[in-house]
């Protein structure tokens, strides 16, 4: 028995001096002038400290010891122990020791000896991809001199591993290996050793315990825990059609869609192409939250996860979900108490929930405050002033399965706008922000015109949409409130450069718009950065150009407030293309064809219907000139001029510029030539064409319509129409040759030889879906062309915005309206993609199929083709 406990007692000094070695050591160093220093821990002895010195490659901070000169501690003790581990702990040292160096009587002389712990020369990565390096050195937040330490690589790595397992690399493991450098002292690199392992994905998600709600409804309100694909929509069909037809009662216990989702659930998994079927734990949590909104939202709103687990079967995650739904709730009375301004019948209207509708709290709530047409109850106050309403709905009774809410209304007093601000433009100058806003000091607040407001600002182009704020400061004290716009400018100007090679040979073309100019600051030196602008006026030059056969210039102008007052637009431009074969007129062979124009447009704002709606007159002349020229005209020599007014009524409600998500926009226009023939009584049968369009005349109408709907989140469905007609005044002059439609290609063509419309159609050569009479192709006087997209965002960034598409398109062009037939067209279908950089544009590039065969051109003018368009010309 004694024997153990002196084996016990032994044991644990020997423990407690392991303890204290591991965090440094108490060394006894030279001899005292009595002998050699003996320092007995089993009996420590005060001492005075004398002096303390220190020593190693690291410099001391005595504010980290626990004793100091002058002061009396046990040696050893626990202020030395307490010294070294604080020294330890700062992980600022390799190696630790505090010696005894000198004893005299009762004083002491102590150093403290500290090794400096490694510094980080680099430090990189195996296992990666570059792109994967480039996104975990932003992430690690380490760089050169960094302290090299325990928490240090263990913080790193368990970055590293995060970053991974969020890509789904579940069992992803990170080996820090340290390399010391052969060079410097005391500098190491790190190598992050990175073993991903194999993808862990959803494999399966089996909800149990649901009786009123299917499994694809509970799956897809999950809506980033995901399972992975799948696609077997035929497995055990026979199985499935036994059952029901032995039990027809299951059969007719649900109606088709219900069981249309029992029956895909488990074969077709389409999900995970949008959404990668990765686990993420954040993300499980918040899906369990939306699964029971999901049964919220359908009247079970005691439903309960009642359990959960999840757990790996090799590199498939099973997730595990077992539900208490409870009963289904509808709703009975709904009451309001506290509303004054407006009747009870018109709230009840507004709200849309009737006695005996299924209970949906999220629905009751979306009624009240956050419609996004803006007919609930609070778009209803808050458009009139009432910027302090609040309406809060009650449970006053709950019986068997019928709940009776009371809506308990507070309408507060009017707010009137105070101050308007505007924060984050660094370029755009403040007034040409605030002259877009239709919130006014003074007036009533409106909620209806601040949305407006954002909308016209995105629509601009010169600011991120996605980061794009309101931030309203009430004061309820004075009935006011300021607002302030936030904004983050992002570049507007465009530069466009491309070159191909085609009938007329090697072709460059360039161009620039400067959408955000100003002319004001043209003389002043500072401004040019690298152009002066702020003012909202667009500048847009191009030129194309094959060298010597043809040339094309255009240059516009736009200012967006004509006089500063009102949104009156003012453009000009002027234009000059020419085609040549010869240098020289007086060289054989020499032909030639040039057209040069000018217009000059005013638009303006209307106010009614709404402010979304648009006129402009423009004012247009072109003067062609042919020489020796065949193939495109009516006459080989000559000249003709066209004076035009057109007519624009449009109305744009598109929500954001770059990808809109709703709204819509359409255009009618009128293009109106003075009626030569009418004011003179000439016989134009025996005019020579010359003679005949000597005066362009003729009158061409267009419609334009597009519509973008949110099918789910950011998934959007754009559909477009246009249509357009040219006819004449006088049938024995006819219609021009001149100002035709073209449709087909990527409408990306500036050959516009004859001043001819050029509309894209993909799947099919450019041009091609026009008329085609005797080997020629001659414009067609009437088209129309229907275009369905479903595009997806994959990068929403400002400054590189891409989204995919897949398109039906359909069109025709016809030489007379009596050939008219809208349900005869040329049909088509295929993907794209988008990309939105600021300096470019817009860019697209497509394939399409075109299905129909189109007489007299060759086999190559349909099927399978790429395209290319710049700034939505395809569109």
């Amino acid at each position: 028995m004694r024997f153990t406990r002196r084996a016990t007692i032994f044991l644990m000094l020997f423990i407690m001096i392991c303890i204290t070695a591991s965090y440094g050591q108490v060394i006894v160093g030279s001899e005292g002038k009595d002998g050699p220093i003996k320092i007995d821990y089993s009996n420590p002895v005060e001492y005075e400290i004398g002096g303390i010195t220190s020593s190693g490659t690291a410099p001391l901070d005595q504010r980290l010891l626990s004793f100091h000169v002058g002061e009396k501690i046990l040696i050893p003790g626990d202020e030395i122990t307490k010294s070294i581990k604080t020294l330890w702990k700062s992980g600022l040292y390799d190696d630790v020791e505090i010696t005894v160096t000198r004893v005299l009587g009762n004083v002491a002389f102590l150093d403290v000896r500290l090794e400096d712990r490694a510094r980080l020369l680099s430090f990189g990565f195996k296992g990666t991809t570059k792109s994967e390096e480039n996104d975990l050195r932003e992430k690690l937040h380490i760089s050169q001199g960094n302290i090299i330490n325990d928490n240090m690589k263990t913080t790193c790595a368990n970055i590293i591993r995060n970053y991974y397992v969020d890509k789904g690399f579940y069992s992803c493991s990170v080996n820090v290996q340290e390399i010391p450098d052969e060079k410097i002292k005391n500098a190491k690199s790190i190598l992050f050793d990175i073993q991903k392992s194999k993808r862990v994905r959803i494999s399966k998600i089996a909800i149990n315990g649901n009786k009123g709600v299917t499994d694809a409804v509970l799956l897809r309100s999950m809506k980033e825990t995901k399972e992975k694909f799948l696609f077997m929509p035929f497995y055990k069909m026979d199985t499935a059609i036994a059952y029901c037809a032995r039990h027809k009662g299951y059969y007719e216990s649900k109606d088709i869609k219900e069981h249309l989702d029992d029956y895909f659930s488990d074969r077709v998994k389409l999900r995970s192409i949008f959404k990668k079927s990765k686990f993420i734990k954040e993300s499980y949590e918040t899906d369990k939250v939306n699964l029971i909104n999901k049964y919220n939202e359908l009247g079970y709103r005691d439903a309960i996860i009642v359990r959960d687990t999840y757990y790996l079967d090799g590199r498939d995650m099973h997730i595990d979900i077992d539900v208490d739904e409870g009963p289904r709730y509808y709703f009975r009375n709904i009451t309001f108490v506290g509303n004054t301004i407006y009747p009870t019948s018109l709230l009840s209207r507004l709200l849309g929930i009737s006695k005996g509708d299924v209970y949906n709290q999220t629905l009751l709530n979306k009624n009240l405050t956050m419609k996004e047409d803006g007919e609930d109850l609070a778009s209803l106050y808050m458009n009139n002033g009432y910027l302090f309403f609040s309406a809060n709905p009650v449970e006053v009774a709950v019986e068997n399965d019928s709940i009776d809410i009371e809506i308990r209304i507070r309408e507060g007093k009017q707010a009137r706008y105070n101050k308007i601000t505007v924060t984050g433009n660094t370029k755009t100058n403040d007034n040409v922000i605030l002259r877009e806003v239709t919130t006014i000091p003074g007036q009533l607040f409106n909620r209806a015109d601040i949305i407006r407001t954002q909308q016209v600002l995105m629509s601009l182009g010169y600011f991120n949409q996605e980061k794009m704020d309101v931030q309203p400061k009430p004061n309820e004290a004075d009935g006011t409130v300021d607002i302030n716009y936030v904004v983050e400018e992002t570049s507007s100007d465009q530069l466009s450069l491309s070159a191909g090679y085609g009938a007329m040979g090697f072709v460059i073309t360039a161009g620039i718009a400067f959408n955000n100019f100003s002319t004001k600051k043209l003389f002043k030196k500072d401004a040019w950065t690298p152009i002066p602008g702020g003012d909202g006026q667009r500048l847009s030059l191009n030129v194309s150009t094959t060298g010597q056969f043809y040339q094309y210039y255009n240059v516009s102008f736009t200012e967006p407030w004509l006089g500063g007052k009102k949104p009156n637009a003012l453009t000009v431009g002027v234009f000059y293309q020419r085609q040549a074969y010869g240098s020289k007129r007086d060289t054989a062979g020499f032909r030639s064809s040039s057209i040069a124009g000018a217009s000059i447009s005013l638009a303006s704002q209307l106010k009614w219907p709404d402010d979304y709606f648009q006129m402009s007159h423009t004012l247009s002349y072109e003067y062609y000139t042919v020489t020796n020229w065949s193939g495109y005209y009516f006459f080989n020599n000559g000249n003709a001029n066209s004076l035009s007014y057109i007519f624009t009524l449009a109305r744009n409600s598109v929500n954001a510029p770059i990808y809109p998500r709703e709204g819509s926009s359409f255009s009618f226009s009128v293009q109106l030539t003075p009626p030569y023939s009418l004011f003179g009584h000439k016989d134009y049968s025996t005019m020579t064409d010359q003679q005949k369009y000597k005066w362009l005349e003729f009158h061409k109408w267009k419609f334009n319509a597009s519509w973008f709907t949110r099918i789910v989140q950011n998934l959007v469905l754009n559909v477009r129409f246009k249509m357009g007609f040219m006819g004449c005044y006088n049938k024995e002059i006819g219609i021009p040759p001149f100002g035709r439609f073209y449709l087909g290609g990527d409408a990306m063509s500036t050959f516009s030889y004859d001043g001819r419309e050029v509309i894209g159609m993909r799947g099919y050569d450019d041009e091609v879906l026009s008329p085609y009479v005797n080997g020629s192709s001659t414009g067609a006087s009437i088209y129309q062309k229907f275009t369905a997209e479903l595009r997806y965002p994959i990068s929403l960034n400002p400054s590189a915005t891409i989204y995919v598409l897949a398109f039906l398109e359909a069109g025709k062009g016809w030489l007379d309206k009596r050939q008219y037939n809208p349900f005869n067209m040329y049909k088509s279908a295929g993907v794209g993609v988008r990309v939105y950089l600021p300096m470019f544009g817009l860019l697209g590039f497509d394939w399409g199929y075109g299905f129909d065969e189109v007489p007299g051109r060759a086999k190559s003018a349909w099927g399978s083709h790429f395209h290319i368009s710049i700034n939505s010309s395809i569109d």
